[in-house]
């Protein structure tokens, strides 16, 4: 090996499981590169496909559709997974399971968002791509999957982790610029990722505009304008184990003495890490966040 190729692979950051970088300005991402192609899911009879929306940036969504979305208009579920802003996309095994599972159970369709990651694209860029996803959806006759089959009127927004972060930042966003022909009814939010009051170099190296903790992307337990989110419904999953336990519940806490009219509302897993659920979907507790996440689409009680 000559000293430019040597040079070239020299490790100038390193993110243990998440990503190395290299000087020639190379990516290694150490986790979430597997993917799954669309089609129609044996186990649930769901169908998917991908749609690019922006060819420039590359965003875009893996569109799925339950088998019985012939008979009616149903509701819309639009998720934007998880990964530190950096890994993962929606054709994740993982996430692609998770999705065919939830369009089945709920009887909904379910775009689910691909934006750009960090750190080629820095953030906002993740947060812009999820905006521009949400207003292709809203647009008149964006896609005949969603022109023929899903209600706007009935619209829900979800994530894990880092997902969950842009999903409540797209929610911001369209209170205070608009929805367009979408009606929110409900945001669920799994094991959440907000900012505390510790530095993260992580999140400091991929989003190089970071305002700190006045920016309110990030620390959005802080915003003031935190009560008039434009939702009207919060469901939040939070983990015992899960070192974003805190910053789910300190979210949860805001935004009920924020004077939020809506209605939230916290469950905890005892004894479960982050994103369980994905890691290992056949776990009874992991069957059991399902069927909450299920009951709060369907607006019924989890329970019954």
């Amino acid at each position: 090996m000559d000293q430019t190729t040597a040079a070239a692979n020299e490790v100038v950051r390193e993110f243990p499981g998440l990503l190395r970088v290299y000087k020639d300005g190379r990516v290694e991402r150490l986790l979430g590169t597997e993917t799954t192609p669309p089609g129609t899911d044996p186990g649930t009879a769901v169908q998917s496909k991908d749609v690019t929306i922006n060819a420039e940036t590359g965003a875009g969504v893996r569109l799925y559709l339950p088998p019985t979305a012939a008979a009616q208009k149903l509701p819309l579920l639009i998720y934007i997974h998880g990964g530190a802003f950096c890994v993962c996309t929606p054709y994740n095994p993982a996430y692609h399971h998770h999705l065919n599972a939830l369009s089945a159970a709920a009887n909904v369709v379910v775009a689910s968002v691909h934006y750009r990651l960090a750190p080629e694209h820095p953030l906002p860029a993740a947060y812009d791509d999820a905006w521009e996803v949400l207003q292709w959806v809203a647009a008149s006759d964006p896609e005949p999957w969603l022109n023929c089959h899903a209600d706007l009127s009935t619209v829900f927004l979800a994530g894990d982790s880092a997902g969950a972060n842009i999903a409540h930042n797209t929610a911001m966003r369209g209170t205070t610029q608009g929805f367009g022909n979408l009606t929110l009814k409900g945001m669920v939010l799994l094991h959440p990722y907000f900012g505390n009051d510790k530095k993260d170099e992580l999140l400091e190296y991929l989003y190089p505009t970071y305002g700190g903790f006045e920016d309110f992307k990030i620390h959005s337990q802080q915003d003031p304008k935190l009560s008039e989110l434009g939702c009207p419904r919060m469901l939040i999953f939070v983990s015992e184990k899960d070192f974003l336990r805190d910053r789910g519940c300190s979210y949860y806490e805001a935004l009920r003495k924020s004077g939020w009219m809506g209605k939230a509302e916290m469950v905890e897993f005892e004894g479960e890490d982050h994103v369980f659920h994905l890691l290992d979907p056949t776990k009874d507790k992991s069957v059991d966040l399902v069927k909450q996440f299920v009951a709060f689409i369907k607006q019924i009680p989890a329970h019954c």
